[in-house]
């Protein structure tokens, strides 16, 4: 696999930015839905587009949602909106921006403000 990726839990895993070319191996890894947390262009010209990985994704058999946002503008509709995609998303998600790290912040505020359950990945009742 060309890509890295850290699992939270079974059914959650966070990853730096992902290309259109590692899709292949994310959908081999067992993942059903690739979440994109990392707006166009924030790492330039270079960085893949949105379009081009969900593209990729789609052709790979995965599911792709885009929930783009800068880490500082992390705030509870954030959050309270990326719980909804995990929880609705087909499981295991592999979420995606540039180092991983915001796609770990918005997992464990959702599962710190009880919107996800941290096991399951559903939002509890």
């Amino acid at each position: 696999m060309s890509f890295t990726a850290t699992a939270h839990n079974p059914l959650f895993a966070t990853a730096p930015q992902a290309s259109p070319e590692d899709m292949a191996a994310i959908a081999q890894a067992g993942f059903k839905t690739v979440i994109c947390n990392r707006p166009d262009f924030e790492g330039g010209n270079e960085q893949p587009t949105i379009a081009q990985i969900e593209q990729a994704a789609k052709a790979a058999g995965l599911n792709f949602i885009a929930q783009p946002f800068s880490g500082a503008a992390m705030n509870q509709q954030t959050v309270e909106v990326f719980a909804e995609h995990v929880a609705r998303a087909e499981k295991p998600i592999l979420a995606y921006c540039r180092t991983g790290t915001r796609c770990t912040n918005v997992f464990q505020a959702a599962v710190a403000l009880g919107l996800l359950d941290a096991q399951t990945m559903n939002q509890p009742e």
